[in-house]
C-alpha cells in the first residue's frame, strides 16, 4: 500500500511539473514585420522563444507592402513597421491605440560586393559622383528607403541620366542583390544591409541626405495572442540589448 501511495505521488508531482511547461509552450505568435527588422528579429526571437517558450511565426515585407497587407483584410497578432505606417493602421482601427511601442531607429546605408573597391560616399557631391560611375545600382520599389531615395537622386539631379542603371526589385534584401553581383551599389535601410555574406557595408548616406526612420510594434485590435505579443515587444525593447540593436545597424528607441 506504501508503495502504491509514492507511486501516485510521483505521478502527481510529475503532472503539476509537466502540465505548466506544455501550456508555456502552447502560444503562437503571428508577426507581420517589415524587412527592415529582420536583422533584429533574427537575433531576437531565437532568445525569446529559449526563454518563453512561444513560437513566433513571421511574415516579412516592405512596411508599404505590410500596409496594404493589412488595409486589404489580413490580420495577425503583433505587427512590426514604420511610425507613420503603424499611426495609418492605428486610425483604421486595425492596430489598437494602446500598447503601441518604439523600437528602433534607422538610417539609409549603402552597400557594395565585398572585396570591392570602396566608393567615397562622405559628402552629397561624393555619392553623386559614386552613382554616376556605377554600373548598376539597386533600391526597392515599394520600400520606405527606395521610395525615399528616389527623391535624393532627384535631389541631386541625377534621376534620368541613372534610369538605365536602376534595378527596383518590389521588396526583399538588396544586400543580396549586391552580394550576387546583380548590382553594384546597393542602398537600404542601414539595419538590411549589415551581416549579409558577400556584401559589405559602405557606411550612411551624408547628413544632408539622410533620413531616419523609427520602426514600432502594435498589436491587432482582433489579435487571438495580445497579451503575449505585448510582452515580446517589452522583451526585444529591454535596454540590455541596446548592444544587439547597434551591432545591426539600428538605435534603440524609447
Amino acid at each position: 500500500m506504501k508503495n502504491y501511495q509514492q507511486v501516485l505521488f510521483r505521478i502527481y508531482l510529475i503532472l503539476n511539473i509537466m502540465i505548466p511547461i506544455s501550456l508555456a509552450h502552447s502560444a503562437e505568435i503571428q508577426v507581420l514585420a517589415s524587412t527592415g527588422m529582420y536583422s533584429l528579429l533574427h537575433e531576437m526571437i531565437p532568445s525569446y522563444e529559449t526563454k518563453s517558450g512561444n513560437k513566433l511565426i513571421v511574415s516579412y515585407d516592405t512596411s508599404n507592402i505590410v500596409l496594404n497587407r493589412v488595409k486589404s483584410g489580413e490580420s495577425s497578432d503583433l505587427i512590426i513597421l514604420t511610425g507613420a505606417a503603424m499611426d495609418d493602421l492605428i486610425q483604421q482601427g486595425n492596430i489598437s491605440h494602446i500598447g503601441r511601442t518604439n523600437i528602433a531607429q534607422s538610417g539609409i546605408g549603402v552597400a557594395i560586393k565585398t572585396g570591392s573597391v570602396v566608393p567615397n560616399i562622405s559628402t552629397p557631391e561624393a555619392l553623386k559622383a559614386t552613382l554616376l560611375q556605377a554600373k548598376s545600382i539597386s533600391f526597392t520599389a515599394t520600400g520606405a528607403s527606395g521610395i525615399y531615395f528616389s527623391g535624393v537622386l532627384e535631389k541631386l539631379g541625377i534621376q534620368e541620366e541613372l534610369k538605365t542603371k536602376i534595378k527596383n526589385p518590389q521588396g526583399g534584401h538588396i544586400a543580396k542583390l549586391v552580394a550576387n553581383g546583380e548590382a553594384e551599389i546597393g542602398v537600404q535601410m542601414t539595419s538590411e544591409l549589415k551581416g549579409v555574406p558577400g556584401a559589405q557595408y559602405v557606411g550612411p548616406l551624408p547628413p544632408p541626405l539622410q533620413m531616419l526612420t523609427v520602426f514600432t510594434g502594435g498589436i491587432f485590435s482582433n489579435a487571438k495572442e495580445a497579451k503575449i505579443s505585448q510582452e515580446f515587444l517589452q522583451f526585444i525593447t529591454d535596454v540590455r540589448f541596446k548592444d544587439r540593436y547597434e551591432k545591426i545597424g539600428l538605435e534603440m528607441v524609447k
